[in-house]
């Protein structure tokens, strides 16, 4: 099946369900995911995940099980978890080819960095002058504290901070997003669905690496905000009452695009 997409990314859908419980194997649902990014293709299928994480480590490397946990919104211990996963069926392809944000994003090629946290795929994206240079996984705020939308900035950064809400709760590679909020990127575990007390939880290799990519804020001798801190635009909602969107056939069909101007004005 080939459907028609902007940018020349051609989708069709691959998933491999397998029935649970009384189900039986005969009644498996097969349909079909391929994505093309420049001369690259990769196809997805769901993947019956039967022995947890045995059979993670026995079935993949160090690399593949990296992926894995980004395109499946977990870490490995909840990877390890999960009944079936989101599996392509090439290991070769630029990491960035795996990515559902778009390689470059007009709104970010003015500026030097910039972050993009799209809520409804739970996904985060860095890019340097709008060209996509990292992304993974995250876990935002959760029903009862969703973390807010709009165009914010990394403040101040420590490499480990002990949460106000939990004094057992301790967050390596800190990194303030909201001073007043109290907002921050940090690792701590992925359950597959936004968890938070409005912070946006990261796996611990892109919570280290943004620890070190992102520019804090710049403040004169009196303490003042003369220079803002890479830019963070958090974008869109998740809806709660639907299962993983990364898992669903219609999410999978329609390639994230993000808008071309994140504030229009109004009037």
């Amino acid at each position: 099946m080939t459907l028609p997409t902007r940018q020349g990314i051609v989708l069709a859908l691959a998933a491999f369900l397998i029935a649970s419980g009384v189900a039986t194997p005969r009644r498996a649902v097969v349909s079909a995911f391929r994505r093309t990014m420049s001369e690259e293709t990769v196809t997805y299928r769901l993947q019956p995940l039967r022995r947890g994480l045995k059979e993670l480590r026995t079935g993949f490397d160090g690399a593949q099980l990296a992926l894995l946990q980004k395109l499946n919104r977990v870490d490995l211990d909840h990877l390890a978890r999960l009944g079936y996963i989101v599996v392509p069926d090439r290991w070769d392809a630029d990491e960035l080819t795996y990515s559902p944000l778009p390689l470059s994003y007009a709104w970010a090629e003015s500026r030097p960095k910039a972050l993009v946290v799209y809520q409804p795929a739970q996904v985060f994206g860095a890019y340097e002058y709008g060209r996509l240079v990292r992304w993974g996984p995250i876990s935002s705020g959760r029903r009862e504290a969703p973390t807010p939308e709009g165009l914010l900035s990394l403040n101040w950064k420590s490499k480990g901070r002990t949460s106000t809400f939990d004094p057992e709760w301790f967050m390596p590679w800190y990194f303030n997003f909201g001073s007043i909020e109290g907002l921050s990127f940090h690792e701590h575990q992925l359950p597959g669905r936004p968890a938070s007390h409005a912070c946006v939880r990261l796996l611990a290799v892109d919570a280290r690496w943004l620890y070190d990519w992102g520019q804090q804020w710049q403040l004169d001798a009196s303490g003042r905000v003369w220079a803002p801190g890479t830019p963070v635009l958090v974008l869109g909602t998740f809806d709660f009452g639907a299962s993983s969107p990364w898992r669903s056939m219609e999410f999978l069909a329609r390639p994230i695009d993000l808008p071309a101007d994140p504030f229009p004005q109004s009037g």
